[in-house]
């Protein structure tokens, strides 16, 4: 006899299990605990078997009827409901969507910055609508391929660029947990337009650097500020680097900055040699911001470092365009100027740069630091650049007040600053060009 809702509501548990048939195999298990369950009974290949459907009364009469009709269709095409609803399960769990979240769990898991979770998050975003929710057994390159124009498209080429080999990175991963068995882009190779690179702009004249580094010493905004620029020029690391600074990294008894491998490009602990003229900065710096645990907190917050644009805005007030002048191109003009002075070994201006070597063989022997030989590099830098700085500054009298040339920038003219005695803000006079 066909079950009713009435009948299913009313059903009452007894000491053993009760059974309640509604036909065609659907029954409700009333358990001794008081649940009831819906149980389909079939056979298939010849065997009788079980598939649950739910519990009552989350799951209606009506939709458990409608579930047995379902997986009766199914036995008549000759497929088994309970092996049919596995493969949707694992179908699900073999989505592009849901590999790319594992992977990134993974590269959480393994200490990865935040800064790359999130560009890693973002690059995937673009790929979701296209095929995020398909299995990655059917993503084909064409399909890829369709996702990676539609960022192309709007000349966003290095992004394109970027999606496709994270997109390969989550494939590569689905291979590796037996979820892919391809990588379908590496297909795709050469078939997205290449980006047109442009070097960070860099002063590598020794002249005009010794203008730069003048003008950065007359810089007359935060001396927070002009501290963090002078460090990039005396120890030329990545910007980020210097920006999250924190004074317990620094060893001023050993003069030496480390910086820990979670803030290091290439996730590796990195030491830099301190020169006495880098130690003498970060005294003077410690006497305004060493109440803190940043070198250069922000103004809003203590708890967070300047952004990622106030070293190069403080170039730009300083007269130097970005075509000109970079907050990350000081690590080029120190690259540039130690290789082509020929007193240093490639190797450690390259261990110092924190470059890693690309050659996994050579990078194998390659472990050593070169330590001793890049501490008398980077007092022998430090001193250079003291060379460069004091180089043609002049001292002339402008309005009767004494004034040192700066340098000679190439749009604003002459730029000087009033000597010790004289503190005024520092003036640009292109017309001093006639009389000198």
């Amino acid at each position: 006899m066909a079950l009713s809702d009435v009948k299913c509501r009313n059903a009452r548990p007894a000491s053993k299990l009760v059974k309640l048939s509604d036909g065609g195999g659907l029954q409700l298990w009333v358990q001794p605990t008081g649940s009831r369950l819906w149980r389909l009974a079939y056979r298939f290949g010849g065997k009788q078997k079980l598939l649950a459907l739910g519990s009552y009364p989350l799951i209606s009469l009506a939709e458990a009827r409608e579930a047995r009709d379902t997986a009766k269709r199914l036995l008549l095409r000759g497929i088994d409901p309970a092996q049919e609803r596995k493969s949707q399960k694992a179908s699900a769990e073999d989505t592009f969507r849901s590999i790319a979240e594992d992977y990134v769990d993974k590269l959480k898991k393994e200490g990865r910055a935040d800064r790359t979770i999130t560009k890693v998050k973002w690059l995937l975003d673009f790929a979701y609508p296209t095929f995020g929710d398909k299995s990655v057994r059917e993503i084909d390159p064409a399909t890829i391929l369709a996702a990676l124009r539609s960022v192309e498209v709007r000349g966003r080429y290095e992004s394109a660029r970027r999606m496709r080999s994270t997109i390969g990175s989550v494939f590569r991963y689905a291979i590796a947990t037996a979820r892919a068995d391809v990588d379908p882009t590496i297909a795709l190779r050469g078939a997205l337009v290449g980006p047109t690179v442009t070097p960070r702009a860099a002063v590598t004249d020794p002249k005009a650097l010794g203008g730069l580094l003048r003008a950065i010493n007359a810089f007359d905004g935060q001396p927070t500020t002009r501290a963090a620029l002078k460090l990039m020029a005396l120890l030329f690391p990545r910007p980020g680097e210097l920006r999250a600074a924190g004074w317990d990294e620094f060893d001023f008894e050993s003069s030496v900055w480390s910086i820990p491998e979670g803030r290091m490009k290439m996730r590796r602990p990195h030491r830099v040699p301190l020169s006495t003229q880098a130690v003498s900065v970060l005294t003077s710096l410690r006497e305004i911001s060493g109440g803190g645990s940043l070198l250069f907190p922000s103004v809003r917050s203590g708890s967070r470092p300047i952004s990622d644009n106030t070293l190069n805005a403080a170039l730009r007030r300083m007269g130097y365009g970005k075509e000109e002048a970079t907050a990350h191109g000081f690590r080029a003009t120190a690259s540039t100027l130690l290789n082509e002075c020929g007193k240093w070994h490639p190797d450690a201006v390259e261990r110092q740069l924190a470059h890693i070597e690309n050659n996994d063989v050579r990078r194998a022997y390659a472990r050593a630091e070169h330590w001793e030989e890049r501490v008398r590099m980077m007092q022998w830098w430090a001193d250079y650049l003291d060379e460069l700085e004091s180089k043609n500054s002049r001292v002339v009298s402008i309005g009767g007040r004494e004034a040192s040339l700066l340098s000679i920038h190439p749009r604003e003219g002459l730029v000087w600053k009033p000597t010790a005695t004289v503190r005024q803000t520092t003036r640009r006079t292109s017309n001093l060009r006639k009389s000198h």
